[in-house]
């Protein structure tokens, strides 16, 4: 989609927020692409509160603002953030992009969504079977792989070792 008609779908403003500056289109697979700020961009902005835009983001009618509101409110750690996941009325078509997509969610120790790509923290040493170290506690593993069906399992590099490490001993960097 152009820009163009993407700004005038968005009425100009931020899908997520409702900034109206410097708005660019992010794309959310399968579904397109929708407008976002800058600070919407942002992995993390600087004042985590800015995500409460998504409880009213989450009512578009838009289906791939709608995928875009689910996901990333399923990367946030936080109860309200959970709840309002929860609470979404998602159309039939969203629906079948939130099953395929997220078929198997791996989450880690806090509930956080992880995602291929993602940057890891071990929160406690584990003990490398066959590899004869231990990993330990506060090291960061990045560009992890998920498992494609085992949601408690995840990989990734570990001093130049290719391993499996279970979510539940991790949290999202």
């Amino acid at each position: 989609m152009a820009l163009s008609d993407l700004l005038a779908r968005a009425g100009n403003a931020c899908e997520f927020c409702g900034a109206t500056a410097d708005l660019a289109a992010v794309d959310v697979p399968p579904a397109g692409e929708i407008a976002l700020c800058p600070v919407c961009r942002e992995d993390v902005p600087a004042d985590a509160s800015h995500w409460r835009c998504l409880e009213g983001a989450a009512w578009s009618a838009e289906p791939v603002v709608q995928l875009a509101v689910w996901r990333k409110l399923g990367q946030l750690a936080e109860p309200w953030a959970v709840e309002a996941r929860e609470g979404m009325v998602l159309s039939d078509e969203v629906q079948g992009w939130t099953e395929v997509a997220g078929a198997v969610e791996h989450r880690d120790s806090n509930g956080v969504l992880l995602v291929q790509g993602d940057t890891v923290v071990l929160i406690k040493d584990l003990v490398v079977k066959g590899a004869n170290f231990t990993a330990k506690r506060g090291t960061a593993v990045r560009r992890i792989s998920l498992v494609a069906d085992n949601a408690g399992q995840i990989e990734g590099r570990v001093e130049d070792q290719r391993i499996v490490i279970l979510t539940e001993f991790v949290k999202k960097a």
